[in-house]
């Protein structure tokens, strides 16, 4: 029999009082703030009495619109959290010179450069750019909903799930202090025998595979969903590049997952992938982490891409400028992805050979990406612009991404590589292309599709107010970054002592308060819009006059997006539509049945996410019981057809008939 310490090691593990933090006052009083901010959110919900609309109509639905919603409210949320640990890093290395020793302790300082890496990147961008494409794509293909309502669904809430796992190590254990990507032999058991690589490993998986889910659904959706007559190349941009995006998530996040579950076993079970000794080799790790890396970057850019595309047709007033070249430019960025990712460790010792290949097919890589830059030109040249928010957002992203570029094709020369790798310098460039190209893409794509998903425009002087204090606080954050890089400043750092580079930092602090007010007139534009948004409706149903499909309809859209199956005839869908005087079909309804709402995925992430907690604790027990509940729900869902596939009797919805497709609700 087993005895009660025996007991209490399987249920609880390694969890004890002593992971929660009381002797870190930061975290200790963020966790305060965090409970009381939970508990009056939770008091104002029940207060309200919507708990039963949040389950009913949010939390359990499959309609694409309501789950790309979500995931744009998740990466706003995340990025608070994310913001926060970087304004933190600012303000400890403006402060940490000579003797003074900053108000972050080191081991403090490593957890929150690893963390914000990690939330930036998997918890903001990706769940921006997943909602703007679950929302935006069917819409623009002309369909009803994605190819597997149930499965977007449980995608969503793997992802979210993952991020709560991220969020609980703030306040139980320890995040990683490895960076971002978890380099062994540091992410070994040797040299991190805590929780903190754990929590990393198990948010990941889980959040991996919502994300895998993901990219099969809207590839599906793309290839066999769209509207007749809408051959490949009268694609609207942003589907293009949200398929492209697609194929390379289904193509690099498997090796993700693989590399994550070697380096588990390493520290599970004993096993020597990424070690130095028993014929195993870190070196293998690095390759694989930047084999999905480096295509990571792609699948985050190409929707930002596709966003300013649209932007730039409607506000000029033209059709885009180059179509075809568009298309192709997308679709070498995607293959050419694929043959870069060395380029993060030329000084490893490959040689000249292979550092002048991926050195060579990193410059490759940018023509693609200047053709783009020559189309959004092209496109405004003699145009009608109007120089409205996601304008404005549009061409701060140009003039702030040609300048990142330009420092990557500088990275891709070997020999400045070895001068500039593991600097500051580094850190400016990335964060040029990621906050120029997808966070202000992300931006623009928010604000030019807010009227089609609530009815309503977003008030425009705060808009302005949160573009200009995002632009200028970037340049102040990160331009003193390649400064200091030159200068051989290395990254990663909380501590100087040399006092002639404190200036440059604190340009970098004042430039992280900028962004931080940018943050705030934003959410404050959210607030103003809301209570204004009478006055800010428009009745038309097309505000920004757009120029694909999404816009033929309501704003916000019907549960069904379309009573009648557009027919397209042009890659300038909405535009050649009105131009043509299209009428609606009167005759040829026919009724369909809508898939109905389900919480099984909800149920799914929640026991995915309690198993992920246990193994990170080694709590056994609840593993176990957790890992046979995932099985148990999965098995339930699988025959679960009749109730899950219709609505119940007499809820139905007409629609024309000339392309009714009835909607799968299953995996």
């Amino acid at each position: 029999m087993l005895d009660q310490f025996s007991l209490t090691k399987l249920v609880l593990g390694r969890l004890t009082w002593d992971a929660i933090p009381f002797h870190e006052p930061i975290l200790l009083w963020t966790f305060v703030a965090v409970a009381l901010g939970g508990v009056a959110m939770l008091g104002a919900i029940t207060y309200t009495q919507v708990w039963g609309v949040l389950w009913r109509d949010w939390i359990t639905s499959i309609d694409h619109k309501k789950i790309g919603i979500m995931y744009i409210i998740l990466g706003l949320v995340m990025l608070l959290r994310g913001f926060s640990d970087a304004i933190m890093m600012r303000a400890q290395q403006a402060m940490s010179f000579g003797d003074a020793a900053g108000f972050l302790p080191p081991h403090h300082y490593d957890q929150v450069f690893t963390a914000h890496g990690v939330i930036m990147i998997f918890f903001v961008a990706m769940p921006l750019v997943t909602g703007l494409m679950n929302f935006v794509v069917p819409l623009q293909i002309g369909a009803r909903d994605v190819a597997f309502p149930f499965l977007n669904n449980f995608s969503f809430w793997m992802t979210t799930c993952g991020a709560v796992l991220v969020m609980m190590s703030l306040f139980v254990g320890e995040f990683a202090r490895t960076g971002w990507l978890a380099y062994p032999p540091l992410s070994g058991i040797a040299f991190s025998p805590d929780v903190g690589v754990d929590y990393y490993i198990w948010s990941l998986q889980i959040a991996g595979v919502g994300t895998l889910l993901s990219g099969i659904n809207l590839i599906a959706t793309i290839v066999k969903m769209r509207a007749p007559g809408m051959t490949l190349m009268k694609m609207p941009i942003f589907t293009w590049t949200a398929l492209c995006t697609n194929i390379l998530i289904v193509a690099a996040f498997p090796v993700l997952t693989a590399v994550l579950a070697l380096l588990s076993l390493d520290r599970y079970a004993g096993t020597n992938f990424f070690t130095n000794e028993l014929g195993g080799n870190a070196m293998m790790y690095v390759n694989l982490i930047w084999i999905w890396g480096h295509p990571e970057v792609y699948i985050l850019i190409l929707p930002a891409f596709g966003v300013y595309s649209e932007i730039v047709s409607t506000f000029s007033g033209k059709r885009l400028f180059g179509y075809a070249s568009m298309v192709y430019a997308t679709v070498v960025i995607t293959l050419l992805s694929y043959l870069v990712w060395l380029h993060h460790f030329f000084t490893m010792g490959s040689g000249a050979s292979v550092n002048s290949f991926f050195g060579i097919t990193t410059m490759i890589i940018s023509i693609p990406t200047g053709a783009k830059m020559f189309n959004w030109l092209f496109t405004m040249y003699h145009g009608r612009i109007r120089f409205e928010l996601p304008m404005l957002w549009t061409m701060g992203f140009m003039v702030t991404f040609v300048i990142g570029g330009m420092t990557g094709v500088l990275l891709a020369v070997p020999p400045a590589d070895f001068a500039l790798h593991n600097s500051l310098f580094l850190v400016a460039h990335f964060h040029n292309v990621i906050i120029g190209g997808v966070l202000f893409g992300m931006l623009a794509g928010i604000t030019y599709w807010f009227p089609k998903a609530f009815g309503y425009k977003l008030d425009p002087f705060w808009g302005k107010c949160s573009f200009w204090l995002w632009l200028s606080g970037f340049y102040f954050a990160f331009m003193p970054l390649y400064v200091l890089g030159l200068m051989g400043v290395t990254r990663r750092l909380s501590h100087f002592d040399d006092p002639s580079l404190r200036i440059w930092f604190e340009i970098a602090a004042f430039g992280a308060v900028l962004i931080f007010l940018g943050i705030l007139a934003f959410l404050i534009q959210l607030v103003v819009s809301f209570r204004r948004r009478d006055a800010l409706r428009d009745t038309t149903g097309d505000p920004w006059d757009g120029r694909t499909l999404e816009w033929s309809t309501s704003s916000p859209p019907p549960a069904y997006n379309f009573a009648f199956t557009p027919v397209v005839h042009d890659n300038d869908t909405w535009a050649d539509m009105k131009n043509n005087g299209y009428v609606r079909p009167q005759q040829g309804f026919i009724d369909i049945h809508m898939p109905k709402n389900t919480g099984a995925g909800f149920v799914i992430a929640v026991l995915s996410a309690l198993f992920g907690f246990s193994m990170i604790w080694h709590m056994w027990l609840p593993a176990g019981a957790s890992f046979l509940g995932v099985l148990v729900a999965v098995i339930v869902h699988t025959f679960n057809y009749d109730r899950d596939y219709h609505l119940p009797a007499g809820e139905v919805i007409r629609v024309e008939a000339i392309r009714t497709r009835m909607l799968s609700n299953h995996v």
